[in-house]
Parts: structure tokens; C-alpha cells; sequence
């Protein structure tokens, strides 16, 4: 659900790119029927789309506000992505003056990849590339200004855009064009190139590791502990008592963070005298109590079966 258009040349790079994502909820057949008749241009507008939708009964979720094309220093970096159930494919395209990188990648793995000096170079689906091209050979001249350009591929985007819901209204345009004396830009782009990727590297490890970390504690949140058996009192002084947990209770603090073990002790707090050594702790009723008497009692911990 892209359209990105991007010259590069001695003047420089100009990019430019509609804002849409759609999100498509429904059976798999006909959400790759739907996909099928926007990309083949049998679904001219958003009017068509929206009926089409209702009568394959799939929920459509569209936005105009995703960020498509963005600046690494003196580089514009645009990219088009198809997302699996288990992986997400990119397509990159770097441009900056005299020379441009495409690569298409694995997670954050390069997969493919070539360059050149200049070019005009389109991502996007089919229909979309080609209403594009059509309007590229009418309006653009190697001699336009960069500002020009821009301007030229922002009013090709919006003729896009009413011919097909696949592109949305809103665009982004940016330009760079610095002067390399004597770095060769294929060089200077596999260095920003290099350090792009490894960042997507890293941010893809912490969100696996944030992605764990929650499911652990989804785990953990259903072992929360609302009725039964928790241990039994062994230290008191006063007000503070000792309990040791049962062979199949954990206590953690509300970070997650294990505190005792089976058979380990946690502190609790009682407002009442009469505790005896060996009396039991229970859950009775969401409530935590000694068993006994019902006194209840208080503590800062979360209680999970093992």
C-alpha cells in the first residue's frame, strides 16, 4: 500500500511518497481477493473500496499518517514492507547525489541489493507504478530544478492517488543534494547503510526480548494466587511475622522480580495478637488471612503458584 518515487542524479536526490496503510481484518481468501482486485486496478477509490469490503465482510482499518521516506544525514531513505505471520520483508531504496543503494531484506538481514548513479526508480504495486510511469513521461525533464521535482512528483502522487485507494492524499517530499569531493558516495552510502541496518537489528532484539519479557509476566499474571494455601507462620515479633510458603507457592515483588522460592520466607504484617507459630496462611475469598481466626493480613508481594 505504497507509492514512492525517488530521482538521483548529479543535482542530487528527490523523494517522494504517499502516507496510507491499510490493515485488513477478515478470512484469509478474501482479504487476498480484496488485495488482488486494489492492486490490479479493478478498485478505482476509496468509495469502492469501502463497499467491496462490506461485501467480502472485511474490516478495513486505512491511515494517511505513516512515515514512508525519512533523512540519514545526507541520505533519504525510503522503504515499502509486507509483514508475515513470522517474519516482515523490506524493501530500501538510499539515495543522495550521484549514487543510490536498493536492498531488500529478511527481518534485518540483506537478502539482495544493487546500486547506480542515477536514476528515476519507483516502489509501489503494479497499478499504481504504472499510472506513475504514464505521468512521469509526460511531466518530468532531466532539467527541473530539485524543488521542481518535488513538486512534479507530489502532483503525480495526488493523480495517483485519485485513481486508485491504494495510495492515500497526503505526501511527503524531501530533498538533499550534498557536494562529495573526494569520498566516493557508493562508499559513503555503505556506511550509512551499515549503521542503519545494525539499528534495525538492535531495535528488532529488544522488541523480541520486550515481546518475552511480557509474555513471561502474562505467564506469571495467571499463576496469581486468588484462594488456597500459602504457608505457614514461623518467625513473629509483634506485629511482623515470617511465613514460609508452601512446596507449590513464589512470591514476587511488583516489578516480577522472584523473591522466594518454595519453601523460602516472606514478611508479613498482622494488626492482631493472637498469631501462633506453625498457624497457616491462606487465601480465603481473595482475602489473605491466617487460617485459624480469619485475622487478615498484609504484605507487599504478589503470590503465584509454581
Amino acid at each position: 500500500m505504497s507509492l514512492i518515487i525517488a530521482y538521483v542524479g548529479k543535482k542530487g536526490c528527490v523523494m517522494a511518497s504517499d502516507k496510507r496503510r491499510i490493515a485488513y481484518f477478515g478470512e484469509k481468501d478474501t482479504r487476498e481477493k480484496l488485495e488482488e482486485e486494489i492492486y490490479s486496478g479493478v478498485i478505482e477509490n476509496d468509495k469502492e473500496l469501502k463497499e467491496r469490503s462490506d461485501e467480502l465482510n472485511i474490516t478495513l482499518k486505512i491511515s494517511d499518517d505513516a512515515n514512508k521516506i525519512r533523512y540519514i544525514e545526507s541520505v533519504i531513505v525510503g522503504e515499502v514492507s509486507s509483514r508475515t505471520t513470522f517474519e516482515t520483508r523490506r524493501k530500501r531504496i538510499y539515495g543522495t547525489t550521484n549514487g543510490y543503494q536498493i536492498i531488500e531484506m529478511l527481518g534485518s538481514e540483506i537478502t539482495h541489493s544493487e546500486n547506480g548513479e542515477s536514476a528515476i526508480i519507483l516502489f509501489g504495486n503494479k497499478v499504481s507504478k504504472s499510472i506513475a510511469n504514464d505521468l512521469i513521461s509526460k511531466k518530468w525533464k532531466s532539467t527541473f530544478s530539485l524543488k521542481y521535482m518535488g513538486e512534479i512528483f507530489e502532483n503525480i502522487l495526488g493523480e495517483v492517488a485519485s485513481k486508485t485507494p491504494s495510495v492515500g492524499k497526503k505526501y511527503d517530499v524531501m530533498i538533499v543534494h550534498p557536494e562529495f569531493d573526494d569520498e566516493d558516495p557508493q562508499k559513503y552510502l555503505d556506511g550509512v547503510i551499515q549503521r542503519d541496518v545494525q539499528l534495525l537489528g538492535k531495535w528488532r532484539e529488544k522488541l523480541k526480548s520486550d515481546l518475552l519479557e511480557q509474555n513471561e509476566t502474562i505467564q506469571l499474571a495467571n499463576k496469581i494466587i486468588n484462594e488456597g494455601n500459602i504457608g505457614v507462620i514461623s518467625v513473629t515479633d509483634g506485629p511482623i511475622i515470617q511465613v514460609t510458603l508452601n512446596e507449590n507457592v513464589q512470591a514476587y515483588d511488583t516489578n516480577w522480580k522472584q523473591l522466594a522460592k518454595p519453601g523460602e520466607d516472606v514478611v508479613m504484617i498482622s494488626n492482631q495478637e493472637d498469631i501462633e507459630l506453625g498457624d497457616k496462611v491462606v487465601i480465603e475469598n481473595e482475602v489473605l488471612c491466617i487460617e485459624r481466626n480469619k485475622n487478615s493480613l498484609k504484605c507487599d508481594i504478589i503470590l503465584c503458584n509454581l
